[in-house]
């Protein structure tokens, strides 16, 4: 709620709604993770291609995207960068946001996120995380869904979900609070070199390898609205994912920038994939998912939410 409280102050009544600032740029206010998921919106930014789509933007940490969700439903935000899409998609369905996807952040990659224990943990195999404490950043949302998907194709029994943010995984998992945590970069490999953190499962491994998981969203309204300022935001947006798929050095030389990652740390990170435009058959994997978990209530049709 801090954090939140935050973002508002930041953006004041001036921020988001895409505002004409000085000398005609567009001006657009971005929340943003500091995960590996918006190395693209970073990159875009540091590399000129927001200017040279005429655009100037303003980003804005947050811990947690659902923390900015308010935000961006009253137009103090314009877009959510590294949006976990499982939050923004039953916001959409509730009728609590009217959602719309500019572009495609990262789908799964081999150990971009993994479930961590404690290196002298009795959890010894992925049978064993049945009935067992696993922190998650969200409730109900894609971290849940990856693994209950993971344990279900496997025939394992699920766990007992507990949200805490990712920065605070590591004392937790330290305090015996929980028994796993599931934790995505910088986060994965930060708790593997400072507490010895074992990996138990990858996150990213079959049924879920390759699925969408972030995106950057924004609302019908700022899409229509402002329908050049979203159309040049997502060409920039997708200039920069060709950089960070065809070269990840770009990524990790990015990182250290605006996350807590050091240069040499970066060097290691196990980097998502960075599709270049969004995909609606692939999206539909994702809702398809949800709705056999029963986080959608109705098919959704991705098709129809993405910005073109």
């Amino acid at each position: 709620m801090a954090a939140l409280a935050l973002l508002l102050a930041g953006c004041g009544d001036g921020g988001g709604s895409g505002s004409t600032g000085s000398g005609g740029l567009t001006e657009i206010t971005v929340a943003a993770l500091p995960l590996t998921d918006s190395a693209a919106l970073y990159l875009a930014r540091d590399r000129g291609l927001f200017k040279k789509e005429g655009l100037s933007v303003r980003i804005q940490p947050v811990q947690q995207s659902i923390q900015a969700l308010p935000a961006l439903s009253k137009g103090q935000v314009d877009v959510i960068a590294s949006a976990n899409y499982v939050t923004f998609l039953q916001a959409h369905e509730k009728g609590t946001l009217d959602l719309r996807i500019l572009a495609e952040g990262v789908r799964t990659a081999p150990h971009m996120m993994d479930v961590l224990v404690p290196r002298d943990s009795g959890v010894k195999s992925v049978a064993d995380l049945a009935g067992k404490k696993v922190a998650v950043n969200i409730l109900n949302n894609i971290q849940s869904l990856t693994l209950n998907a993971i344990l279900d194709r496997q025939g394992v029994g699920r766990p007992v979900y507990r949200q805490i943010a990712f920065p605070q995984m590591g004392p937790a998992l330290e305090r015996n609070q929980v028994d796993a945590v599931h934790a995505v970069e910088p986060f994965d490999s930060a708790l593997q070199g400072q507490l010895k953190a074992r990996v138990l499962l990858d996150g990213a491994t079959a049924p879920v390898r390759s699925l969408p998981i972030s995106g950057y969203v924004t609302t019908r309204k700022f899409a229509t609205g402002h329908a050049k300022a979203a159309a040049a935001f997502r060409r920039a947006i997708e200039a920069a994912s060709k950089i960070a798929a065809t070269d990840p050095s770009a990524v990790r030389a990015e990182l250290p920038m605006y996350t807590k990652v050091t240069a040499e740390q970066a060097k290691t990170i196990r980097l998502p994939s960075y599709p270049a435009t969004a995909d609606a058959a692939q999206l539909r994997r994702l809702t398809e998912l949800m709705r056999k978990q029963g986080l959608l209530q109705k098919d959704t049709d991705p098709a129809t939410l993405l910005v073109k």
